[in-house]
């Protein structure tokens, strides 16, 4: 027999200390805020009203949005983005019925905005601590579920090495069964057999979870087993073999009334596309503000190097493969392409003008994209767009290469922190392209966004 942890027996008790542990990190919040604005005075009476009304509201929208759920071997951006989506819903309600009632000008905007930044960093500090509390006691031995694997094919080989590997998901594996010979030798050290001997291993040993992991080829075993199992009160788990393919954003949802699983998906819906779409105008509008007397010199300068417009336009794909028109500084004289067409600069690149070369080494001359930005036609962060005749060539020599127009194409990227711009490996670039389109989250595109800063314009492959 193999012993439930801990924590199962007790899961309501850990819910409800997530509750609580939500309700005071929201109180305290309020507090150092309320502190700071007024100093020692006492909590004025339509401020209590608001706070105790917010921990009721925090109460049912984070359970809701399903914050006190088990997030056991999710990676930590889902659970962050739900909590600051859900906290950000929280005060989005609030101030929406102080417009409506006319108490809006009772509340400091000082304090509201401290309260909000104070309690949604604490909210998402108590999360990562209490999830690297969780791993360790898994990664020791507590808290873990017990399961047995019923494999066969390459999916199964890669489901138990995946498990193995990450012993601070808290899964641990006590039995291994397939058909196939080579692979149960491999599981050493666990009870093991073929596919029949699982049903009376789970019925004389207590295991938490049984999970199924067959090519689809199998499905009328598949099937059976399934039937079979569900004498036993112990959860199933199915693991598609879709690891062959090249997966974008794969999920599972429920479409009229029937499973679907999502292998390659635009990260862009729901409330995903009205936070990336908030990003980037904020963003956008704020620096064209703050640059703008930036813009006007190197305006100037441009128009001093070479006649011609200040602006070079250029048609560039992004997303869903709509073309649009992008806007650069113009680093070249006018006519530059008339003889050569279409063509990558390359590092002994002579067709810039003098002041062209500086704006291309560090970058500048990308400065009026956040121009498309704000139009909507590109996003601060996202896979660089490439014009539509390279597109078409691009599109049949590497593998994978449209799935980069299922976000809005960007200034800056995964790809362009990394190194990969500019005429480099091509196949690195989509890659990690696609990696970033697989893990989108607002905290990767802020991290992006700091790299970008923090190294600086100058790349060596900027020409």
């Amino acid at each position: 027999m193999y012993p439930h942890g801990f924590l199962r027996e007790h899961s309501s008790i850990l819910v409800g200390f997530m509750r609580i542990t939500d309700c005071i990190v929201l109180l305290a919040a309020c507090a150092v805020g309320y502190l700071l604005v007024f100093g020692a005075k006492p909590l004025q009476p339509h401020y209590q009203i608001a706070v105790l009304f917010s921990v009721l509201l925090q109460l049912i929208v984070f359970n809701a949005y399903s914050l006190y759920r088990t997030w056991r071997g999710v990676d930590y951006a889902q659970e962050f983005t739900a909590v600051l989506i859900a906290w950000t819903t929280v005060f989005a309600i609030l101030v929406f019925l102080a417009v409506i009632t006319k108490t809006s000008e009772k509340f400091s905007r000082a304090w509201l905005l401290m309260w909000f930044s104070f309690g949604g960093i604490s909210m998402l500090l108590m999360r990562y601590i209490l999830r690297r509390l969780l791993q360790s006691l898994r990664s020791k031995g507590f808290n873990l579920r017990h399961i047995a694997i019923i494999g066969a094919g390459g999916v199964g080989k890669h489901v138990f090495e995946s498990i193995q590997g990450s012993p601070e998901s808290g899964f641990n594996i006590c039995g291994y069964f397939s058909d196939d010979e080579v692979q149960v030798e491999q599981a050493k050290g666990l009870r093991r057999g073929a596919v029949i001997d699982a049903l009376d291993f789970v019925t004389s040993r207590h295991v938490d979870q049984v999970w199924i992991a067959m090519p689809l080829a199998e499905a009328d075993q598949i099937d059976t087993l399934v039937n079979l199992l569900s004498e036993h009160t112990l959860d199933i788990r199915l693991v598609p073999d879709i690891f062959g393919f090249r997966l974008i954003n794969h999920s599972v949802s429920t479409v009229a009334g029937m499973p679907v699983v999502n292998l390659s998906v635009t990260p862009m819906d729901g409330v995903n596309r009205w936070i990336k779409l908030m990003e980037d105008k904020v963003v956008s509008f704020l620096v064209l503000i703050l640059m703008s007397p930036f813009f006007l010199i190197i305006a100037a300068m441009v128009k001093l190097s070479s006649p011609g417009p200040v602006l070079y336009k250029q048609d560039r794909l992004s997303w869903n493969g709509n073309c649009f028109t992008m806007y650069k500084f113009r680093t070249m004289p006018v006519g530059a392409e008339e003889s050569t067409g279409a063509k990558w600069a390359t590092r002994d690149e002579q067709r810039a003008t003098s002041f062209g070369k500086l704006l291309r080494r560090t970058s500048l001359d990308e400065l009026p994209q956040f121009w498309n930005v704000l139009t909507g036609h590109m996003s601060i962060v996202g896979p660089r767009p490439e014009r539509p005749v390279f597109v078409e060539q691009f599109k049949d020599e590497i593998p994978s290469y449209m799935r980069k127009h299922m976000v809005k194409a960007g200034i800056t990227g995964w790809a362009q922190v990394n190194g990969w711009r500019g005429n480099t490996d091509l196949h690195k670039r989509i890659e990690h392209d696609l990696y970033y389109i697989d893990n989108w989250s607002l905290w990767l595109d802020i991290r992006i966004m700091m790299l970008t800063v923090v190294k600086g314009f100058f790349n060596k492959n900027a020409y």
